[in-house]
Parts: C-alpha cells; structure tokens; sequence
C-alpha cells in the first residue's frame, strides 16, 4: 500500500518573498518534500528557491500536471506516493481549485492516500473578503465561456441566481480577456448590479474596487494581462 501523503502547497500571487503570504509551517513541510507535482516547472523552481531550497533544487525530483494532461498522465504519478510523501504546487493560490491538481487529488481519495491540505492565499477568498458583497451565500462559476454569445447568456445566468438566490457569484477569466469580459459585463449586465473588480491581490500595486455597473460605465478602466478576480451581487 502507498506510503506517501499528498501535501497541497499553496504558492504566492505573485513574484515576491514567499514568507509574506505562505505561513511557516507551510514552507517548513514545503522545505522538506522532495517530490513535487506542478503546473510548471520552472515556475515552481523559482518558487521553491525564493522559499528557502536555493541550492538545492538540483536534488529535487518535478513532475508536471497541467491543463494538456490526460487522465492516464495523472494515473502514471500514483507510483510516486510508495516512494514518499509528494507535494502538489499550482501556478499561483491555492492547488486543486480551478486548477488541473484537482484530478491527483481525486485519484489520492480512490487509492487510499491521505490528502493534507495546507495553509496559504486563495485570490477567491481575499476577493470575496474585500469586496464588501455577501460573503454567507456565494458561488464559484469558473471560468466563463470564450465564445461571446455563450459567454454572454453564462453572465446573464448569474446575474439571475444572484438575485433570486441574494448569492455573490465569482468567476475568473484568463488575463489576456480581462478587458473583453469587463466590457461585456458593463454591456449587459443590470446598472444596479453589484461588481467587484479584484486585481494583481496581495501585489503592491493591487486594485480592489466595488462600484454598481451604472458607476463603472462612466469609468475608465483597463485590467490589461492581469491575475483578476470579478464578482458580482444582484438587486
């Protein structure tokens, strides 16, 4: 039976020191790990150096799981956990929320390895918590459409649960289509809804701003490439 434990590692929201969002006893089971399965690699090398393992990253062993993976790459990492514990590490926040880690998470479960999910930033959360919206009742959407019609009719849709339901609804885009989804949410979502805009969070330059869309329309903005966050709340 496998041994190993799988360590979910939060990483930061950005490029900065790692000890100013990720909790000491994070980085010391990070700093001890010598299996990791990641997004990137050389984005989690950068990240491991800057935590403490410069000099070392040599004599670790990376594994990658991203969105090109297939279900059978991800079954071929289960021989990992008989060599050891393994630590999941996404591109930025937290691994396995809207992020292709969640599918070794889901084969640990079936195979009996205990999942051990560890303290660090979630952009979901630091959103909701500065948006001034309703933080008792809100849904996570993912990523909306791409096409525009769809995406369109996905915005209407939330827009209506977040009336009838009074639920924030949250949602991510990739950075490059920030500003085509703010300008099609100030066309036509409702001028008293509610959104938030969350921006580069955690950075020195982050923008965080809660206006209803009739304010946002007199406003100009542009997100540009971006990590954001949108939510919105509905009269």
């Amino acid at each position: 039976m496998s041994k190993g434990k799988l360590y979910l590692i939060p990483s930061p929201l950005g490029d900065y020191d790692p000890s100013l969002v990720i909790p000491a006893g994070t980085l010391a089971v990070l700093r001890s790990l010598e299996l990791f399965v990641v997004e990137e690699t050389r984005t989690a090398r950068r990240y491991l150096s800057a935590a403490g393992l410069k000099g070392h990253i040599a004599d670790l062993e990376f594994h990658e799981l991203n969105e090109h993976s297939s279900s059978e790459d991800a079954k071929a990492l289960l021989p990992l956990f008989e060599r050891g514990d393994v630590g999941l590490i996404s591109e930025a926040g937290l691994p396995a929320v809207a992020d292709p880690g969640a599918a070794l998470v889901a084969l640990c479960h079936r195979n009996g390895i205990e999942v051990v999910p560890l303290v660090g930033p979630s952009s979901l959360m630091l959103a909701l918590m500065a948006s001034g919206l309703d933080g008792q009742s809100f849904a996570f959407r993912g990523y909306l459409p791409v096409k525009a019609e769809e995406r369109r009719s996905a915005l209407k849709r939330c827009e209506k649960d977040s009336a009838s339901l009074h639920q924030t609804q949250i949602f991510i885009e990739t950075p490059y289509r920030n500003d085509a989804l703010l300008k099609e949410m100030l066309e036509c979502l409702g001028k008293d809804t509610r959104l938030c805009i969350a921006a580069d969070i955690t950075m020195e330059d982050a923008f965080i701003s809660t206006r209803r869309v009739a304010e946002w329309r007199k406003t100009e903005i542009t997100i540009g490439k971006r990590p954001c966050v949108f939510l919105i709340l509905a009269q």
